[in-house]
């Protein structure tokens, strides 16, 4: 495995959850870690040690730049930035939940990407996770239609940027999860009681696996994960 001692890595969605969990395991792993996330206070009393903060809105283009003019383009870029809405159904969604979701679940992605890849590739090296879900497999109800969408179309991003850039040194490795015990879960539609958010997935189990990713050879490529509780069929 490689050491990861000195490498620079930027996580959208840091604040909490999966992407809070990815900065705390990078940074015991060495590495230089900026978390950023539309709630500065939030990012505040999130951030540990030497962890670098940045309030940022990723479906906003002039506020990813401004994250990138500032702190440059990382060895290694983890998007786990996502909402969800409570009103979910098809028949229950509205056009401006629907547009919210796809901006900062998919665009939001895109606006990241779009930022690193021209200096990645100069590099011959860039690593980028999209912390997506089975619902960008699968489009299960109890997701509902919108978030479903926009995990459908970062994994579509996320394969194309694999297909185009396997000569340039860039990998991106899509983790899809089942549940996880994150704050999102408080958007579903009827409460998660407590001994069932136990069973989950939990946010270091996906931090393990992106660290143990990421501590591969340049030279291959990890494109997919999919990760569940035992308790969830996967089919």
């Amino acid at each position: 495995m490689n050491s990861l001692t000195g490498k620079t890595v930027l996580i959208s969605g840091g604040g909490s959850g999966v992407g809070l969990g990815c900065a705390q395991a990078f940074a015991q792993n060495g590495c230089q870690v900026v978390i950023c996330g539309r709630n500065q206070k939030k990012l505040e009393q999130a951030a540990t040690g030497q962890m670098l903060i940045h309030a940022c809105d990723i479906s906003d283009r002039e506020q990813v730049s401004s994250l990138f003019e500032k702190f440059g383009v990382p060895d290694i870029l983890v998007n786990s930035a996502g909402i969800n809405v409570v009103k979910r159904k098809v028949s229950e969604l509205s056009h401006e939940d629907f547009d919210r979701i796809m901006a900062i679940n998919c665009t939001g992605f895109f606006n990241l990407v779009h930022e690193a890849l021209p200096t990645m590739r100069e590099r011959k090296d860039g690593l980028i996770f999209s912390i997506s879900s089975i619902a960008g497999k699968r489009a299960y109800p109890l997701a509902g239609m919108g978030y479903s969408a926009s995990k459908f179309g970062v994994s579509a991003i996320a394969s194309a940027i694999n297909a185009e850039e396997a000569d340039s040194g860039v990998r991106v490795t899509s983790i899809f999860p089942g549940e996880i015990n994150t704050p999102i879960l408080d958007e579903r539609p009827v409460k998660v009681p407590d001994e069932k958010k136990a069973r989950m997935v939990h946010p270091e189990d996906i931090a393990s696996l992106v660290v143990s990713i990421a501590q591969l050879p340049k030279h291959v490529v990890v494109p997919e994960l999919v990760i569940t509780p035992t308790y969830q069929e996967f089919i």
